[in-house]
């Protein structure tokens, strides 16, 4: 196994208890939407584009500050050990700022082939302050997991653990063509993550706040008597 590398200690929360709070009451699109209004980065940028399944839709969004993990589970690790008796990531895992979200890059060439998180493991990572998982590859015991709070977003399930050994921890991996870095704060429903920029993570609150008030003006204009396309291009355009 490489020597894992440890998060900057640089990685802060970038939200207070009030701002925090009003991000995760948000749904993804919502905050998808109101990234845009900023137009810091591209519109086909910054969140997964497809190949994962949330486990538990009915849970409410999920929202907390990336650590990332790259594992192998098809075959033995040529040195080193399994997951469970390799607990050095711990350490940087608890560096980052709660609530925590582990991200695992399944490395292998059919991700999937064990699973890292079942029910014991989310016990585990609870207990380090983690909210939930993310990973290309697989997850198990989903139905003893659903009533411990704990999100789960995957490609597929598999029935074992396999092989499954942590290869690096704290760089940068890619999950459904997002990258994510330790420390990114991440934002996650039904229809997928998306990584929010920090640097306007406390103003998308009330951009999307604005926006929805928009959508529900145009779709009262829309049931209205005085319904017209041409102000309904206009309220569009506004």
């Amino acid at each position: 196994m490489s020597t894992p590398s440890n998060p900057e200690p640089s990685i802060q929360s970038v939200l207070n208890e009030e701002e925090f709070r009003e991000l995760a009451a948000l749904d993804s699109c919502s905050v998808a939407n109101a990234i845009e209004r900023f137009q810091h980065r591209l519109r086909n940028e910054g969140y997964t584009e497809g190949g994962l399944t949330c486990r538990f839709p009915q849970m409410p969004p999920m929202l907390g500050y990336a650590f990332t993990i790259q594992v192998r589970s098809y075959a033995p690790p040529s040195k080193g050990n399994t997951y469970f008796e390799d607990t050095q990531w711990w350490d940087a895992l608890l560096a980052i700022p709660k609530p925590r979200i582990l991200v695992v890059q399944d490395m292998d060439r059919h991700p999937g082939i064990g699973a890292l998180v079942g029910e014991l493991h989310t016990e585990i990572l609870k207990t380090l302050g983690c909210i939930g998982v993310v990973t290309n590859g697989a997850v198990r015991d989903v139905d003893r997991v659903k009533p411990l709070n704990f999100h789960m977003y995957s490609a597929t399930l598999s029935v074992s653990h396999g092989y499954t050994h942590v290869v690096h921890s704290g760089g940068r991996v890619q999950i459904g063509g997002l990258d994510i870095s330790a420390g990114d704060l991440l934002h996650g429903d039904c229809h997928g993550i998306i990584r929010v920029p920090k640097e306007l993570a406390s103003r998308i609150p009330q951009t999307a706040s604005a926006l929805r008030q928009k959508e529900a003006e145009i779709s009262a204009f829309c049931h209205s008597p005085g319904f017209s396309v041409e102000e309904l291009r206009a309220m569009l355009n506004r």
